[in-house]
């Protein structure tokens, strides 16, 4: 043996490598450690032998699986230094064996079967409806020219005078009605007649195909462009004009749309004129509108309304909401969304027929808008920002719910809870509604990503209610507010009930938020005065004056007040100031008070669960015992960071009404991981314990505890309660000596011999000479003696 050449390593050369460091020897070491192969063995030939495999060896590998044959030299003898060698053949991975899969399997069952959409490919691929959390069934793409109407003509329970609204062209005296005429009530022109037939080139460049559907401008035409490749484009008509200038001021009224450029929008492609009358030149979205949708659905249920389930309408919703982000970003509003306005398209969805659409400063063009969808404002200030969130808000109760007198009775209004199995079933689906169809346009939601981040809290409790999950497997966070007890950490079980719930989450906007971040001072009080001294209140900085306050404790809960008080007096919709109220109301012990407000900032944000955690605290102290249980369920059920104090507030209930196993059942609910669930045990020991249920119970009550690691004391003084309960059971009713009380049969002696030993260790932990000695006596009284 030689000694490795390696800096620094005390190993030796064995079979031509460091018995420590592994390297390989050095040339002339490996001479005199191995024998050098006086010759290289011949590559082996012939069918291979790995199992399955049909290759044969080619230079010493199997032309089909790669594997090795069973004569090739080994990788240490033909290439005593791997690290270095040219060739990298024997060390490639390919060259493993490797189990038979797919065709080499079905080969190797004689099989011809070939390869179907396997569940790792759906499952990798994600559809884009439903957010992750739902799933909306995918519409196939309709060809089109099979949308191409055969016979296009407008039903005469549809034709209305386009000046005045009245009825015209209806049969009468058993004669069809005319298609074209004059209305009888104001004389205006009114045809539902096609203008453009197939053939027509529109502009020079579109030959038009046929006519697709019948809109306000009247017929929709599918036309291919002959300039692009024959690309299917639609018409749809700018104005029922004869006047040149008219059409070509309208045309350059609207030329802002072709600037309009996002996924989830029909694009536009040109304007054009034909015959005195302007189009609009857009691309062809072959799928099915809401509407139709509905429609099919209410075909398929025998005539009946069938919304669509909630979490499906809901995630429309939440899909198209971006598009409507990009309009209000540019400064323009939609003003006409409803379900025929939707298309889904395979599991993509897309913002169609924007022939409404208007720049919000624009106070002279013509606004369009549906009855039961248009904001009740409109008619008065125009289109905003806040009324294209009220025909969203109406579109989802007209897809979720049978919506009956939408456009009459409750035109600009929701109908009560009561008339509504929807809303009585989902509360947050009530509020959040409330709130974007709200009369005043200041109360409802200010911009589609502020409605679409309720929008998704909403889903994420109706998809958890749907499931039925006992409690929830994951979390999610709030931009609104922090986690459960996230200020209290290290307080323990002497949290205060305001205590348990979330912080607000900085608003990192305020302009006086970069100084607010130097205020890092861990006193409450100390905070408090250096908040006082800001160089400029601004809203967040009153928010943290208030929050360090009621830290301090009740002598500065008036500076809280105050900090409301100015709060709202600044900004009337201010529900942060409300939810700062709520907190001390609940450290006042005001339960109402905090009931009221709490139960107000759940209806401005009914897509957060900060609101409804702290609404049941306060109902639950307020004895609303039936609203604070399902506001703790739909907390438990919706966000694991939630279940813990949900679970308690549900035990304590629970425990009130004498229904043991709910609460015991509510305190299963905090998973091993939770920093809860320690406490969860022994509140689940000390109720079984206490239960008047027998010895089994008593034996539960321990188990509840065995694998825990608590603080000694506490488990020997439950160990105790547990023994001097079991021995005067087993004194009354016998043994059972089956069943084991913490290790111990359920026997009188050896009961007597826990509860001795559990007095001792408590005597050897009191802390005082008294009642040391009082433990020892009492461990003597119960001492089970004997004559030996």
């Amino acid at each position: 043996m030689t000694t490795c050449t390696q800096p620094g390593c005390t190993g030796t050369i064995v079979d031509g490598y460091c018995d420590v460091c592994g390297s390989p020897a050095a040339p002339s070491q490996a001479a005199t450690s191995q024998a050098a192969p006086s010759q290289a063995a011949a590559p082996a030939t012939g069918a291979c032998t790995q199992p399955g495999c049909t290759g044969t060896y080619v230079d010493g590998y199997c032309d089909v699986c790669g594997s090795p044959a069973s004569s090739t030299p080994s990788a240490a003898a033909a290439d005593p230094d791997p690290l270095s060698s040219v060739s990298t053949v024997s060390r490639a991975s390919n060259r493993l064996a490797s189990t038979p899969l797919g065709s080499a399997r079905a080969a190797q069952a004689g099989s011809k079967l070939t390869r179907k959409l396997g569940t790792s490919s759906t499952r990798l691929r994600g559809a884009r409806l439903g957010a992750g959390l739902t799933h909306v069934p995918s519409i196939p793409a309709i060809d089109a020219s099979k949308a191409i109407l055969a016979n296009p003509m407008v039903p005469e329970d549809r034709r209305n005078c386009p000046n005045c609204g009245n009825p015209v062209g209806r049969s009468r005296d058993g004669q069809p009605g005319r298609t074209e005429g004059f209305c009888p009530h104001c004389r205006s022109r009114y045809s539902f007649s096609p203008k453009l037939k197939a053939g027509d080139l529109v502009g020079g460049q579109y030959e038009v195909r046929g006519c697709l559907a019948h809109g306000g401008f009247g017929w929709i035409y599918l036309a291919q462009d002959r300039n692009v490749s024959d690309r299917w484009v639609v018409l749809k008509g700018l104005l029922n004009s004869e006047d040149p200038d008219a059409v070509a001021a309208a045309i350059a009224e609207q030329q802002f749309l072709a600037r309009v450029e996002h996924p989830l929008i029909v694009e536009i492609y040109n304007f054009v004129t034909h015959d005195g009358a302007g189009y609009i030149v857009m691309e062809y979205v072959g799928g099915t509108s809401l509407k139709t949708l509905l429609k099919q659905r209410m075909t398929a249920n025998n005539g009946q309304y069938d919304a669509l389930p909630i979490d499906q309408a809901i995630a429309y919703l939440l899909e198209i909401l971006p598009a409507f982000s990009y309009l209000h970003d540019l400064g323009l509003v939609y003003c006409d969304f409803k379900p025929d306005n939707i298309i889904q398209v395979g599991d993509a969805v897309k913002l169609i027929d924007l022939g409404g659409v208007r720049r919000i400063d624009d106070l002279d063009s013509a606004i369009y808008g549906t009855v039961g969808f248009q904001a009740p404002e409109v008619a008065e200030v125009g289109p905003s920002v806040a009324s294209d969130i009220f025909t969203l808000g109406r579109t989802l109760c007209v897809l979720a719910m049978e919506f009956r007198g939408y456009q009459g009775r409750y035109v600009d209004s929701l109908p009560p809870v009561a008339e509504v199995p929807l809303f009585q079933k989902y509360d947050s689906v009530y509020r959040l509604l409330a709130k974007a169809c709200a009369k005043d346009p200041a109360d409802r939601f200010q911009s589609a990503d502020e409605f679409r981040v309720q929008l998704l809290g909403v889903l994420r409790e109706v998809v958890a209610d749907k499931q039925g999950t006992k409690a929830a497997q994951h979390s999610a966070s709030s931009l609104l507010f922090g986690t459960p007890g996230d200020k209290s950490t290290g307080l323990g079980d002497t949290v205060e009930p305001w205590q348990q719930l979330p912080s607000l989450a900085p608003d990192e906007s305020d302009k006086m938020a970069g100084w607010l971040k130097t205020v890092s001072v861990p006193d409450p009080a100390k905070r408090l005065e250096l908040l006082i001294d800001a160089p400029e209140q601004s809203a967040q900085t009153l928010l943290e004056v208030a929050e360090a306050a009621l830290e301090v404790g009740p002598e500065r809960y008036d500076m809280v007040d105050t900090a409301v008080a100015d709060l709202l007096n600044a900004d009337p919709w201010e529900w942060r100031a409300v939810w700062m109220a709520g907190l001390v109301a609940l450290a006042r012990g005001d339960s109402a008070a905090a009931q009221s407000a709490f139960n107000a900032v759940y209806g401005q944000v009914p897509g957060e669960l900060g609101p409804k955690l702290a609404l049941a605290i306060a109902c639950e102290h307020s004895g609303e015992y039936d609203v604070a249980e399902g506001l703790y369920l739909t907390c438990a059920r919706t966000d694991a960071n939630y279940i813990a104090p949900s679970a308690f507030g549900l035990a304590t209930i629970r425990t009130s009404r004498n229904d043991l196993d709910g609460a015991l059942g509510a305190l299963d609910l905090v998973p091993r991981t939770s920093g809860a669930y320690v406490r969860a045990r022994r509140q689940r020991a000390g109720l079984l314990a206490g239960s008047g249920r027998g010895l089994p119970a008593l034996a539960q009550a321990m188990d509840s505890i065995t694998a825990l690691t608590i603080d000694p004391v506490d488990r020997a003084n439950l160990a105790a309660d547990v023994f001097r309960t079991a021995l005067a059971e087993v004194q009354q009713s016998g043994p059972q000596e089956a069943l084991r009380i913490d290790g111990r049969a359920a026997t009188e002696s050896a009961l007597r011999d826990g509860l001795e030993a559990t007095y001792r260790l408590l005597a050897d932990q009191a802390e005082s000479r008294p009642e040391r000695i009082a433990l020892v006596d009492q461990a003597n009284e119960v001492r089970g003696w004997t004559l030996r």
